[in-house]
């Protein structure tokens, strides 16, 4: 399976130049960077071409490293069923920068990049309708990056009181930020309450 993994990432490096930055093989899966000006017509030609036939697109995400100037990895994975393959295209783009929409190639790209783009902030130019999906209009940030807090910024909760959805901002007490995490399981030298009958006598 890896050879001929090997044999398809050296053929499509070879037919599509313009497009492949570079390309490897792990963990039985082809790996191909690509540049995103190129990644719509390279995803047209994963579809047609009869070595390929990349038909099935799996799922679209995304990967934050803070760190560096492009800031984000757009990761696409694709199957054929017509050669048991799959592989996955890494797009690296800057905070600013647009990645162009593949949905008039796959349709189903539709909620994976409204996904991407309500987690992560990331925008796809030329998508039919780029709004959250998963989290409530006024929601502020992206759940996904790394430097949003684990804690988020605003609570929500139903107040009985006025029978409403009531927002507001997280506060939270230091004394419940201090955590335990040996479990109860290991080197408790006390009895929990129930286990009295695991006494011998």
């Amino acid at each position: 399976m890896s050879e001929a993994l090997k044999e398809l990432g050296a053929l499509i490096e070879v037919k599509r130049p313009d497009c492949v930055l570079s390309w490897d093989v792990s963990f039985g899966e082809l790996n191909v960077d690509v540049a995103p000006s190129n990644l719509v017509e390279f995803v047209e030609y994963l579809k047609s071409d009869q070595n390929c036939k990349f038909s099935t697109l799996v799922d679209i995400t995304a990967v934050d490293y803070p760190e560096r100037a492009k800031r984000f990895d757009v990761v696409y994975h694709f199957l054929s069923m017509y050669q048991n393959h799959r592989i996955r295209l890494r797009v690296s783009v800057r905070e600013d920068e647009m990645v162009p929409s593949i949905v008039d190639v796959h349709p189903s790209a539709n909620w994976f990049e409204r996904e991407v783009f309500d987690m992560f902030g990331i925008l796809f130019s030329g998508h039919p309708d780029l709004r959250r999906i998963l989290t409530d209009y006024g929601f502020r940030g992206y759940p996904l990056r790394k430097d949003f807090p684990t804690t988020g910024y605003t609570e929500v909760r139903y107040d009985e009181a006025q029978k409403r959805v009531v927002y507001e901002p997280v506060s939270l007490v230091q004394e419940y930020r201090q955590f335990d995490f040996m479990s109860p399981w290991e080197g408790a030298n006390y009895i929990l309450p129930g286990d009295e009958k695991q006494e011998t006598k």
